[in-house]
């Protein structure tokens, strides 16, 4: 099925979606691209408020500024993030077995991995907002909307990868 699709039904089923996920088998290089394209997308929805920053710098025209954050966002999300998921997700499967938890360290990096691309595009109209209308009300709203989406879909997902592969 095609991620996009994919994507519109975890915002509904996230748990029938995670299964489909996983029942597709340990795909690793799957899961690497769910992180690389959700840390990618993190970047580019940075791309409205770093523009906005750098518009209300103190430089005349704001150009250096504006690739000077641009290589310091990149190098944060595309490079360094990928590894701090990582380790979230080793610490989320961790605390899941304590739980009771009977899911693979494989299974709890996909729900992690595939919960940030899924809540993305809500990311990218917060970005937008961000850099539009900069610290209003609405763009606080929507960046709370997400981070709750975020929280909801992920301990769905996170669960139906720590349940038992038989309990199916």
């Amino acid at each position: 099925m095609a991620v996009t699709l994919n994507i519109l039904r975890t915002w509904r089923e996230p748990r029938r979606v995670m299964r489909r996920l996983l029942d597709m088998g340990q795909r690793e290089d799957k899961a690497i691209a769910y992180l690389m394209a959700g840390c990618l997308l993190v970047f580019i929805a940075q791309m409205p408020r770093l523009r906005l920053m750098s518009m209300t710098s103190r430089a005349t025209d704001g150009s250096a500024d504006f690739d000077m954050l641009m290589g310091t966002t990149f190098f944060v999300w595309v490079l360094l993030m990928p590894l701090v998921f990582y380790a979230i997700a080793a610490l989320s499967h961790v605390i899941a077995r304590v739980l009771g938890g009977q899911g693979s360290w494989y299974g709890a990096r996909l729900a992690l991995f595939w919960t940030l691309l899924a809540t993305a595009p809500l990311l990218l109209f917060y970005g937008l907002l961000q850099g539009f209308l900069g610290a209003a009300p609405i763009t606080a709203i929507v960046g709370a909307g997400w981070l709750i989406a975020f929280g909801l879909i992920w301990v769905q997902t996170l669960r139906e990868a720590e349940r038992p592969a038989n309990a199916a």
